[in-house]
C-alpha cells in the first residue's frame, strides 16, 4: 500500500471509560503516545477540557511533560491551551521550560474557546467579581511576543521574554480553530493553522481564506494546516461501527447537557437502537450531524484522504475515543498499517 501525501498525528483529550478513574485514562495517555511514536505518527496533541466525567485531560502542559519524558523523537503538544483562562507570561514559561527540557520537538496549540461549562469557567477565573474581558487577540500577541522577544522596547514587561527558563529553545505556537475568525487571525500573524473538523466539519472554505491571506512570519514562511478529524478504525465496517456507538452516545449526550463517562459498547448499543426508536419530532442526534470516519482500514484511509483533499492539508489528526483502551489502540495501529506509516528514528 503506497504511502500518504500528507503525515498524521494523533489528538488525544483522555477520554474516561465508564467503570475506570481519570487517572487510568493519563496513563492510558502516556501508553498511546509511546505507540503512536513506535508507529510512525508525526505528532501528539493533548487537549484541554475542565470538569468534565468524560474527559481527565484538564492540564496539557503537565500531561505533555510525562509524554515527552516517555518518548523521544514524536512532536507533542498542546490541542489546545485555552488561553483566556491564563497569563500569556505564564503560559510562555511553562511551554518555554518544555523546550528547554524536550528541545524542539514541543508544540504550543492556542485556543480561545473555554472548553468547559459557564460555571466551570466562572471557577477558573482568579478574579470573580466581573466576567473577564474578550481579549483574546490582545493576549495572543503578547504570548507571542514573549516567546520571539518583540515586545516593544518600552514595555514594562520586555525584559521578561529574555527570563524564560527554556532559551535558547523556544515551542512552535500553532492557532486552533472551528470559525472563520481564527483563520484569519492565523493568517495575520503567520501562524500554522489545526482546524478542528471534529467539531465544525467541511471548513474547507474557512482554511481557503486562511491560506489566501496568509503573511509569512518568523513561525512559518508559507501556511500549513492541520485538520483534525474524528475516526474509529477496526477489522471491519461493521466491528468500527460497534466500537464507535460509546463515543457517539457520549458527545450526543454533551449536546443536550448531560456529562457521563465514555459507556460500555453494549449498553451504548441499547441507547443507540432507543435513539432510532424515538418520534420525528423528537431532539436530534446532534452528534451524526459531524463528521465521522468509522470503518475498516480501507474504508478509514479513503475518509482521511478524502478530508485531506478538502483542506489541503499538510497533516490529518486523528481523534479516537472508544470504551476500551485496547480497541482505542488497535484503532491507531491498523491505520497506521494501511497508511503505510514507518516510525523515525529519533
Amino acid at each position: 500500500m503506497p504511502s500518504l501525501p500528507f503525515t498524521l498525528g494523533v489528538l488525544d483529550q483522555s477520554p474516561v471509560a465508564e467503570g475506570s478513574t481519570p487517572a487510568r485514562a493519563l496513563h492510558n495517555s502516556i501508553d498511546l503516545a509511546t505507540l503512536a511514536e513506535s508507529l510512525g505518527y508525526t505528532r501528539y496533541w493533548v487537549a484541554e477540557h475542565h470538569g468534565s466525567p468524560t474527559i481527565a485531560g484538564s492540564t496539557p502542559e503537565v500531561l505533555i511533560g510525562a509524554i515527552a519524558s516517555a518518548t523521544s523523537h514524536i512532536r507533542v503538544g498542546s490541542g489546545g491551551v485555552m488561553l483566556p483562562h491564563y497569563s500569556p507570561f505564564k503560559v510562555a514559561e511553562a511551554f518555554s521550560m518544555l523546550a528547554g527540557l524536550h528541545g524542539p520537538r514541543i508544540d504550543l496549540g492556542l485556543g480561545r474557546a473555554a472548553g468547559t461549562d459557564p460555571t466551570t469557567t466562572f471557577a477558573l477565573q482568579r478574579d470573580r467579581r466581573t466576567a473577564p474581558p474578550d481579549d483574546f487577540p490582545s493576549h495572543l500577541a503578547e504570548l507571542l511576543a514573549y516567546l520571539s522577544d518583540t515586545m516593544p522596547a518600552g514595555h514594562p514587561f520586555a525584559r521578561l521574554a529574555r527570563t524564560l527558563p527554556g532559551l535558547p529553545e523556544r515551542p512552535e505556537p500553532w492557532l486552533l480553530g472551528s470559525s472563520p475568525q481564527s483563520g484569519i487571525w492565523a493568517a495575520e500573524l503567520g501562524l500554522p493553522y489545526a482546524f478542528a473538523d471534529f467539531i465544525s466539519p467541511h471548513g474547507e472554505q474557512i482554511v481557503a481564506r486562511y491560506r489566501e491571506e496568509f503573511v509569512g512570519s518568523i513561525w512559518s514562511e508559507k501556511p500549513r494546516v492541520v485538520a483534525a478529524v474524528w475516526v474509529v478504525c477496526a477489522e471491519t465496517d461493521e466491528e468500527a461501527d460497534r466500537l464507535s456507538a460509546s463515543s457517539e452516545m457520549t458527545f450526543t449526550l454533551l449536546t443536550r447537557g448531560e456529562l457521563i463517562p465514555v459507556p460500555t459498547v453494549e449498553r451504548a448499543l441499547r441507547w443507540r437502537e432507543e435513539e432510532r426508536r424515538r418520534p420525528p419530532n423528537a431532539l436530534p442526534v446532534v452528534s451524526r450531524q459531524r463528521r465521522r470516519i468509522v470503518g475498516s482500514p480501507a474504508t478509514v484511509r479513503a475518509g482521511l484522504e478524502a478530508v485531506a483533499r478538502e483542506y489541503a492539508a499538510d497533516e490529518v489528526m486523528i481523534v479516537t475515543i472508544t470504551h476500551d483502551h485496547d480497541a482505542r489502540r488497535r484503532s491507531y495501529e491498523l491505520i497506521a498499517r494501511e497508511c503505510g506509516l514507518r516510525p523515525v528514528a529519533g
